[in-house]
């Protein structure tokens, strides 16, 4: 009996010790995935980060190319240029050649070292490729790279350039791949073999349209990320990135392009979140087509002008988020603080142009016609983006009031990068770029084939005047001499009436409670991870 006795007390004993264990390794698990979660952030995006080929455009996303690879230098929080991969710069007197010394054992992903000689074939391979960058005068205005040592090269200007530095801080297309990320032709036209940069992330794992993986770069030259992981969800759905959000499946929803101003406000109110608004960036501008339909009439450019009521969307569309913008750049951007007349919201005199250009309600029309053509505006939008939605959807019925017809058009992201360089729209979103693009990139694009400003240009009786001075100004080594020019042209093209400014737009954020030193980038379309951590 003792025996048996003594058996079911060990039996019971060995079971709770089972029990205790099994218990243990189920704690042991959950508090593993808990530490592995710790340092990891996982945002959503709307659309895949294509191939981040650093040297390339759409379908390359941005961010993820500010990620994973390095300028040679940076612009700073004050606007000022800053080293990266370059510790130090010299220009030449006349202006036309720099000298960039590299920071010494930099380190791409692949374990490849930064040289001279790599970051000559990364220019070299861009300037050669110069039919995609037509809009961007840094890569048409070096002539040739020379390589002084291993750490020292000279870039050889074919003239002088004052912005050149400025848009070497660019996020694409003038940033460093290691030398295993070339395909096998040799140019990064043709794609990349892989993403090798000197930056703070490593892509590790990717499933295209579904999810991007980055780790952080443990041999990065600069201060380290906080966070061990970043995981990007590809959520093309506004309503489903919500959900994401409320399931914790994702952290952090980033960009006003993800977020409709009412979902931001709505969100703002509930202490699960946090929600930041950025100071402002950028123009949101309306861009009209002066060579396509309608929109080749001065008059009609004027009376939508007149017609384009900014605060109402301002406060009903916007949710008041972003203030009223009545120029094309914010006085604050250099050569900027220029006073005009602005076309104040007048319904009357929108309609008195359009009775003068002879735009007329036929009986029993719903649409202003003339000649038998209706009063017809087609306006493409990314169908990803809820802003620009809910902002045509309130003008197509505002300007239906005046007479006009207006057709949206909402088509997938690629659809309408497509459309914007054929130019077949009448109006089209088109924001300018903020720093460091305001003011003279955003000009020069308009003096470039297939961009949205060309199609603004184009068709107006100032075309080739507008262009000239475009040209001249962003080569104009006299300061006095720069800022008149820069005078005139904004003049003209306030007179022209070939974009309408709509607000001075922000960028903003909504993130769960468990991240840390939120913030944004000077530059609008780079999310800062670096600084981010988890509480």
């Amino acid at each position: 009996m003792k025996k048996i006795m003594s058996l079911l007390v060990l039996l019971i004993v060995s079971g709770s010790m089972l029990v205790a264990c099994g218990n243990s390794d189920d704690k042991t698990k959950k508090d593993k995935a808990k530490g592995e979660n710790e340092h990891v952030l996982t945002i959503s995006w709307p659309k895949d980060i294509g191939e981040v080929n650093p040297h390339l455009y759409a379908p390359n996303e941005m961010f993820a190319q500010a990620m994973l690879y390095d300028p040679l230098v940076r612009y700073g929080n004050d606007g000022q240029i800053e080293p990266g991969l370059a510790t130090a710069w010299e220009m030449s007197q006349d202006g036309k050649s720099y000298i960039f010394t590299l920071r010494d054992n930099v380190l791409y992903s692949d374990g490849s070292q930064l040289t001279a000689d790599n970051v000559k074939r990364n220019i070299e391979t861009v300037v050669e490729n110069i039919a995609p960058h037509s809009w961007l005068e840094v890569v048409a205005v070096i002539d040739r790279v020379e390589v002084l040592d291993k750490l020292k090269l000279q870039i050889h200007l074919k003239e002088p350039y004052y912005p050149f530095l400025q848009e070497l801080t660019l996020i694409r297309p003038l940033r460093m791949l290691g030398d295993s990320g070339f395909p096998a032709s040799g140019t990064t036209k043709d794609g990349i073999e892989k993403a090798v940069g000197t930056g703070p992330w490593i892509l590790t794992d990717y499933k295209q349209d579904n999810f991007a993986e980055f780790s952080r770069n443990e041999h990065y030259w600069g201060e380290k990320p906080k966070l061990e992981k970043v995981i990007v969800k590809i959520i093309p759905d506004s309503q489903a990135r919500m959900m994401a959000l409320e399931k914790g499946d994702i952290d952090l929803i980033f960009g006003s392009g993800q977020l409709a101003p009412e979902e931001l406000r709505a969100l703002e109110k509930n202490p699960q979140y946090q929600t930041l608004i950025s100071e402002p960036s950028s123009t949101r501008i309306l861009s009209f087509n002066s060579d396509y339909g309608v929109t080749q009439d001065k008059d009609v450019r004027l009376a939508l002008q007149y017609a384009f009521d900014r605060q109402t969307i301002i406060e009903h569309v916007l949710n008041g988020i972003e203030q009223e913008a009545k120029s094309l750049f914010a006085p604050e951007f250099p050569y900027s603080d220029i006073p005009f007349e602005s076309y104040s919201y007048d319904l009357e005199k929108a309609q008195q142009l359009l009775d003068k250009a002879g735009w007329i309600f036929a009986e029993g029309a719903p649409f202003r016609s003339k000649d038998g053509q209706a009063l017809t505006i087609t306006i493409p939008y990314n169908s990803n983006d809820q802003v620009h939605k809910s902002i045509f959807e309130y003008l197509q019925g505002a300007w239906r009031e005046l007479g006009v017809d207006v057709k949206l058009i909402g088509e997938e992201d690629q659809l309408f990068r497509t459309r914007s360089k054929t130019g077949e729209f009448n109006v089209i979103m088109n924001d300018t770029w903020g720093a460091p693009y305001d003011p003279h990139m955003y000009l020069r694009m308009m003096t470039g084939e297939k961009q949205i400003g060309h199609y603004a240009l184009k068709g107006t009786a100032h075309s080739e005047q507008l262009a000239a001075n475009i040209a001249k100004v962003i080569r104009s080594t006299d300061e006095s001499e720069r800022q008149s020019l820069y005078e005139a042209i904004l003049q003209t093209i306030h007179e022209e009436a070939i974009f309408m400014p709509l607000s001075y737009r922000t960028n903003y954020l909504v993130a769960n409670q468990r991240l840390a030193n939120l913030s944004f980038s000077m530059q609008q379309f780079e999310v800062p991870l670096n600084q981010y951590e988890v509480k």
